[in-house]
């Protein structure tokens, strides 16, 4: 009876610690294949954060598909297939029916985009009336565009794009090819191109602060690895990486 009972305890206690060993290899283990549609203005930082993601489960591999948030949410809808939702606004993010439980994990606000070394002399957003003077605008259903509205009303000021643009990217993308004079983009995409463009801050961007949300989408075909690259956001490495882009902790 004695050595039955050893060998039961054994075995109980065999059984437990390979359990506890499963918990562990699930939390950092593979997570498979993972695809996330996320903001065009959080390619550098996600980018980061796939590798970051990866590394930290062996086996898992991330695959990103950045743009206008408006265009993402309108694939999504459409049946793209995507496991994560990373927008630039609520707005966009509301519109996608499959969007479970959206969490806000940063913010962020416009900055006039100029060439470097600032040759026009933009200083605000009055300069921006200029009769010669080619700005770039994204579009209003695009986040940055909507952004971009609210800070003119804001100021006052009336401007009369030469472009409008579907996603922040292509209007940085205005400037550094020296398309454009200005553009309204993401102080963390001025950031993110410093050796071309310079920033310039203005008041009125306080007004047009865009919150971004994250949801894991309820067609998701890896809700586990989905779940899991969210956590990751949302972790302080992923915090780091975002608010080190220049990022505002919502």
């Amino acid at each position: 009876m004695i050595k039955g009972f050893v060998a039961a305890a054994g075995l109980t206690v065999l059984l437990t610690l390979g359990l506890a060993g499963c918990g562990a290899s699930d939390e950092k283990g593979e997570t498979g294949a993972v695809t996330v549609f996320a903001a065009a203005s959080l390619t550098e930082s996600f980018t980061t954060l796939g590798k970051q993601f990866e590394a930290a489960h062996p086996g898992s591999k991330v695959t990103f598909n950045f743009g206008g948030s408006s265009g993402l949410a309108t694939q999504i809808n459409e049946g793209a297939p995507a496991d994560v939702f990373a927008s630039a606004s609520p707005t966009n993010m509301r519109a996608v029916t499959s969007a479970e439980n959206p969490v806000t994990f940063v913010r962020n606000q416009l900055v006039i985009a100029v060439a470097d070394g600032n040759p026009k002399g933009i200083a605000g957003l009055a300069d921006l009336t200029g009769p010669d003077l080619k700005v770039a605008l994204c579009a209003e259903a695009v986040p940055c565009g909507a952004a971009a509205k609210t800070a003119l009303e804001a100021a006052g000021v009336t401007v009369t794009p030469v472009t409008l643009e579907q996603d922040v990217k292509a209007a940085l993308s205005k400037v550094k090819l020296g398309e454009v004079d200005v553009a309204l983009i993401y102080r963390t995409d001025a950031r993110a191109s410093a050796a071309d463009v310079d920033g310039i801050e203005f008041p009125e961007s306080a007004k047009a602060i865009n919150d971004y949300p994250i949801a894991l989408l309820e067609n998701a075909a890896n809700t586990t690895g989905g779940q899991a690259f969210i956590d990751y956001v949302l972790s302080a490495d992923g915090v780091k990486v975002l608010t080190d882009a220049g990022f505002q902790a919502p």
